[in-house]
């Protein structure tokens, strides 16, 4: 028996996959057995987030196989084939064949034409001549906004000093560390180096890849402008930044049963500065597409934390960007001495090499987001560092304002069953549905999976039978999660909604609205996939924050753990934090990154001798504190 059929047998093989691998087979009859299973790999990669599959190491694939084809013979079987295409260089468009072999990586053709798309596009951005500001001009508003910039350590000044003059920057920091008023104050510095130089104030689009990111993206920067105006920034100046954010797709427009989008390379968007917030949830498909809508001249902003769970679809582009970064351009300086630099004129730079990454990186270092009730930073820098030691002590010792541990527990809806089910008890009681929506985020379960005791159906079911019965349906108080996007209701992946009647009995599911704030109402019945949102997944928690967090995690150890979930599902805390695991289970999840295989940042210049054909974790060590990437 063949190892193709084998897997597909036992389950390791999707059945998408094995009609791939048997499809070339029979429209080539000569078609080598490791070619069709490399063929079946590869798209399976795809489903696991990998953008594509490196036959020298396909354990990382499937786990427990006795014996994988010789990689070297399997690699030149695959230079070999007509369903192979083994493109010269990075920037070309591979020949028309199913698949493509190049840097000792196997795609599907169309994921490496997503990373080739990007990697072009991104290089495009970074390399265009904006003009130089006129920072003297700028310095009063610029010493208005950042007081202590030339007085000692601001990263957030170095990030506004940064992206003011390069049209590609990626901000990246952890929760709360001050990415969204930095983009505030450098918005109100470009909006003044127009009106100083007569031109029209420049049109900024907010987007985040959910409407809950999205919403959290403008709310915090309608703040920081409300903050500054109080501080006594000119009003008039305050009043051109945006006030509302929007999704990804909406930003691009979908066209309805078409992947294309209205704004492309040929219909760009009609802007001048792009900031999309939560950059690590964006997977390779749709960054490649905004890239591709972006107009030459026309500012990038990435915003993102660079530690949290890459996309959920293939690709992990936060990282890859990090990887291409490198160590930093020049000598390390002083805080002070890199800011008199930015306000200097500049002075002439060598071309950058052809393949050099040609955008900027600023991490920013101190969290600001978490209350006085919750100090969560040092168990955050634990998990992120993989200090399992460290995290477990701090957990155990209690020591931590806001934290609790309940080691072993495998069941939330044990010991915190009653408080759980008051608070969505009283989400039934509520007569206004923009206030139930608002409190709707107060508390959550999060968990590691989707399926079992432990998974968030699993919990939502049990959930709904204690809230309504044995036959719950659509009942008062129900939380909803839009699991796919419908663009005819303007419903989007990850959207959360409730049940709530109207004011004539009617039960209706209420979701958020647009920039009126007005929740808009729906028949249950008419609504796109959906489920509860009592208890989700870390993942479909990405981009959101609730006040209190339950963090469960399972009872054995799976290969969906890793320390950037533990540490993506601890920071969506804001006042509390439940962390819920066995000591073994939670080591086991410090210890594995979740790594993606793929080939961006060896796209974007990424040193050869130190980039694997494979995207690397987040980088959290890597960026010397403060510098300029």
């Amino acid at each position: 028996m063949s190892l193709l059929k084998e897997l597909h047998q036992k389950g390791q093989l999707r059945t998408l996959d094995h009609a791939l691998a048997t499809s070339l087979q029979r429209l080539r009859e000569d078609t080598p057995d490791s070619v069709a299973l490399a063929a079946a790999l590869a798209s399976l990669a795809v489903s696991q987030g990998h953008a594509a599959f490196d036959p020298a190491r396909p354990q990382r694939l499937l786990e427990g196989v006795p014996e994988w084809p010789e990689a070297e013979h399997w690699l030149a079987q695959l230079r070999t084939s007509p369903w192979v295409a083994t493109p010269d260089q990075a920037e070309a468009v591979a020949e028309d064949a199913p698949l493509v072999l190049e840097n000792g990586l196997l795609y599907l053709r169309r994921y490496r034409e997503y990373e080739r798309q990007l990697a072009v596009g991104l290089q495009r951005i970074g390399r265009y001549p904006l003009p130089a500001p006129d920072m003297a001009a700028l310095a009063p508003l610029f010493a208005q906004l950042f007081p202590q910039a030339l007085g000692g350590e601001d990263h957030q000044a170095r990030a506004a000093g940064v992206t003011l003059r390069h049209p590609l920057a990626l901000v990246t920091g952890g929760p709360g560390t001050g990415k969204t008023t930095t983009i505030a104050r450098l918005l109100l510095l470009l909006a003044a180096q127009a009106r100083q130089a007569g031109q029209p104030l420049p049109a900024v689009a907010l987007a985040a890849p959910t409407g809950r990111a999205a919403e959290r993206m403008a709310e915090s920067l309608r703040l920081a402008v409300q903050r500054l105006q109080a501080q006594g920034l000119e009003p008039a100046l305050c009043a051109a930044l945006p006030s509302t954010g929007t999704t990804l797709h909406r930003l691009l427009g979908v066209i309805p049963d078409s992947p294309r989008f209205r704004h492309d390379a040929d219909n760009p968007l009609p802007v001048e500065v792009v900031v999309v917030d939560e950059a690590s949830m964006i997977d390779l498909p749709m960054m490649a597409k905004l890239v591709d809508a972006i107009a030459s001249g026309t500012r990038l902003i990435l915003l993102g934390d660079s530690d949290q769970l890459p996309s959920v679809e293939a690709g992990n582009v936060l990282g890859a960007i990090l990887q291409a970064s490198g160590d930093g351009i020049g000598t390390r300086t002083d805080d002070a001495q890199a800011l008199r630099d930015l306000l200097a004129p500049p002075s002439l730079q060598p071309p950058a090499a052809p393949r050099a990454f040609a955008g900027r990186r600023v991490q920013l270092q101190r969290g600001y987001r978490q209350s006085a009730a919750l100090d969560l930073a040092p168990l955050a820098h634990a998990v992120r560092s993989g200090d399992t030691a460290t995290a477990l002590q701090l957990l155990r010792d209690g020591g931590l304002a806001g934290v609790q541990f309940h080691e072993g527990e495998a069941d939330p809806l044990r010991g915190q069953r009653e408080h759980l089910l008051g608070h969505w008890r009283a989400l039934a009681d509520a007569t206004d549905p923009a206030l139930a929506l608002q409190q709707a985020g107060r508390v959550r379960v999060l968990t590691a999976l989707r399926e079992g005791p432990q998974g968030a159906r699993g919990l939502n079911s049990r959930i709904e039978q204690l809230l309504a019965g044995t036959t719950p349906g659509y009942f008062q108080g129900r939380l909803l999660l839009v699991t796919e996007n419908s663009y005819r209701h303007r419903l989007f992946n990850g959207d959360i909604g409730i049940c709530l009647r109207d004011e004539r009995g009617a039960m209706v599911a209420w979701f958020p609205g647009d920039a009126a704030g007005l929740p808009r109402a729906f028949h249950p019945a008419a609504l796109p996939a959906h489920e509860s949102a009592f208890a989700m997944t870390v993942h479909k928690a990405q981009g959101s924050e609730f006040d209190e967090v339950w963090l469960q995690l399972p009872r054995q150890d799976s290969r969906v753990l890793s320390r950037e979930l533990v540490y993506t599902g601890l920071t969506r805390a804001r006042q509390r934090l439940h962390v819920a695991a066995s000591h073994a289970v939670l080591a086991a999840a410090l210890a594995r990154h979740a790594s993606r295989m793929g080939g961006l940042a060896w796209r974007l210049g990424a040193d050869d001798a130190a980039a694997p054909a494979m995207l690397a974790p987040a980088l959290a060590g890597a960026a010397v504190q403060g510098q300029l990437f």
